[in-house]
């Protein structure tokens, strides 16, 4: 055998081991509308959105999150998340990158330090430590729990708390425990990718923060219902 062929063979060999990694470990995308809803209130109703995508495979992911809120025809708050994602454990990933507040203003850019995952008793966990501009940090943790009150009923109670390193009059807040929300949501699955829903949210705002919603002459806690849907593909 010459050494042409010999590297035809080789080269071959490689390729469709490549190849066959490759099917093992194909590269998938999925896209989260975990929240896109209503909330009642004494004046205009805002509406939230809370999405994400990933696109990757088992322990590479780019993940790319959204989230904020519209009242009355106008962006109050929104913000983007551009995160490269890598598998430490089962079920746990580890997240950096970059958030970019778009509202409100001005606008500012954040590095962001993550963990992802399951925690035991199937509690959804989400916690984030962020860096911003003149030396602001931030930290906020989220968890979800899921009951299945039937194939198709489930009740999903969340919480969310949010605290910051210093003083920012420019966004209304305080040093040390900023905000918390409360809520839970009864959503019917129609199908696993499409569920509406209803539910109540309850949002309070601690410390400092809170001293400085009551100098603008604004609540610091509130209970909203809210009703909307959730849609995965």
């Amino acid at each position: 055998m010459n050494k042409c062929a010999l590297g035809i063979i080789l080269g071959l060999a490689v390729f469709g081991q490549a190849n066959a990694a490759m099917e093992d470990d194909p590269i998938l995308a999925k896209v989260m509308i975990n929240e896109l809803e209503v909330r009642a209130t004494d004046g205009p109703n805002p509406v939230i959105w809370d999405a994400q995508m990933w696109i990757g495979q088992d322990l590479n992911k780019l993940w790319l999150k959204t989230e904020g809120e519209y009242v009355d025809n106008e962006l109050e708050e929104a913000e983007f998340q551009a995160l490269y994602s890598r598998a430490i454990a089962p079920y746990w990933d580890v997240q950096v990158g970059w958030r970019h507040d778009f509202k409100p203003k001005p606008s500012r850019d954040w590095f962001v330090l993550g963990v992802e995952g399951l925690a035991p008793y199937y509690f959804e966990i989400d916690a984030s430590l962020f860096v911003g501009e003149s030396g602001q940090v931030s930290a906020s943790l989220e968890a979800e729990y899921e009951i299945m009150l039937t194939q198709q009923w489930v009740l999903s109670p969340e919480i969310a708390l949010t605290a910051y390193s210093k003083d920012d009059e420019e966004y209304e807040i305080g040093s040390g425990l900023s905000s918390m929300d409360l809520g839970i949501r009864l959503r019917y699955e129609v199908k696993r990718e499409f569920a509406p829903y209803i539910g109540v949210n309850w949002s309070k705002k601690f410390g400092q923060t809170a001293d400085i919603a009551r100098k603008h002459d604004e609540d610091t806690s509130d209970v909203q219902f809210v009703a909307g849907v959730r849609i995965w593909f």
